[in-house]
């Protein structure tokens, strides 16, 4: 008998009979998007789950990263990370924003913020870390660095969605963070994306922009574009937040079995845990290095030939895309750790119903070569 493909993560999806009452209401209202109710209760929900005083939902996490860009008129150059997913870089071309690429911490795999000051030049405007794997940048070192060359922050938080360090959010941090509601992510709306915005005035120009630029029937006043969600992703979104916190939980068991299990094999390297932080547990990242019997790419493969869906996440890195490489900054003499991380790092499969028997195959199939 053939076992199921296991893959590295999966929507959760509640019950269909618990999404049909929000179906018929959406129907009997005829409010198919434009703000309508489901939108407006999930703006309110999301800030009081999220700790957040305000947010702008979006119909996904690129257009909202785009978005955030044109809020804050950010032009020039752009410091970010090379070792992200390419919607992060890839928002900024489509503003006709330069990426400069500088280096990750070893540890945390995040923006090192010891290599930004290096990278700023006259032309610098912004900096657009990533809380890579739902793991906290180092807030107030970027910070400190942004304030001192009057820099915009704007933190790509795709991963990040319920993180929080002893103060509260991690989405407070910066001018703005941009959250994604894919499919894949801890908390998804099949499709969507947020941004958390620090005041009114600044989500007021938010909701202008992913509206057209429209401010009322006869008045435009940005080129914004049509980056709203719709009512029946607000609604899966509502259904969602009833089941987060369970979700958030059984991948915490799964974390933590993964960390005990790995922790004794050689060439297995675990990043570290949240600590004292609140994490999502949104992936669960290995570093394959020489001192395993394999390569990083022969245990993908091997995991792949016993339907085992690894991924290989950020594999490649952005900067050598054809796009980009052509940069200075993108060299891979100038960012030697995200270069080293891109060819160890294996994200293995991590969802709320991942079944133990599961992950124990998983496992075993890593240390047995």
């Amino acid at each position: 008998m053939s076992q199921k493909p296991i893959y590295v993560t999966q929507p959760y999806l509640p019950p269909l009979e618990e999404f049909i009452p929000y179906l018929e209401k959406i129907w009997d209202k005829k409010v198919l998007t434009n703000g309508g109710p489901f939108h407006q209760q999930l703006e309110k929900a999301l800030c009081e789950y999220l700790g957040v005083e305000y947010i702008s939902l979006f119909t996904n996490g690129t257009i909202a990263l785009v978005t955030a860009l044109q809020a804050l008129r950010i032009t020039g150059e752009v410091i970010t990370t090379p070792y992200s997913f390419v919607a992060t870089s890839h928002s900024l071309l489509w503003n006709g924003i330069k990426p400069v690429f500088v280096d990750i911490d070893p540890n945390t795999l995040n923006l090192d913020p010891a290599k930004i000051e290096a990278a700023i030049t006259p032309q610098t405007t912004a900096i657009m870390p990533v809380h890579c794997y739902g793991h906290p940048c180092e807030v107030e070192a970027i910070q400190k660095i942004a304030d001192i060359y009057n820099l915009k922050v704007i933190y790509d938080a795709a991963h990040a969605f319920g993180v929080q360090d002893e103060f509260g959010s991690t989405l407070r941090h910066g001018d703005l963070s941009v959250l994604s509601f894919h499919a894949t992510k801890v908390f998804n709306t099949f499709e969507g994306g947020a941004i958390v915005c620090p005041d009114a005035k600044t989500k007021l120009r938010i909701d202008q922009l992913k509206n057209f630029g429209f401010v009322d029937e006869l008045t435009v006043v940005a080129p914004g574009i049509n980056g709203k969600m719709s009512e029946i992703n607000a609604a899966f979104g509502m259904l969602q937040l009833q089941h987060i916190d369970h979700a958030l939980g059984q991948r915490k068991g799964i974390d933590a079995t993964y960390r005990d299990q790995l922790k004794d094999i050689k060439g297995i390297c675990c990043l570290k845990d949240a600590g004292e932080k609140v994490a999502n547990y949104s992936y669960f990242p290995i570093l394959v290095d020489t001192n395993y019997p394999i390569s990083r790419d022969d245990l993908y493969q091997k995991l792949k030939d016993k339907g085992i869906f690894a991924r290989r996440y950020f594999y490649p890195l952005i900067s050598d895309f054809p796009m980009y490489r052509g940069l200075p900054s993108a060299h891979r003499e100038n960012i030697p750790v995200a270069t080293d991380a891109a060819f160890k790092v294996l994200c293995l499969p991590i969802y709320p119903e991942l079944q133990q028997d599961e992950q124990e195959r998983i496992i075993n199939l890593i240390r047995t070569n």
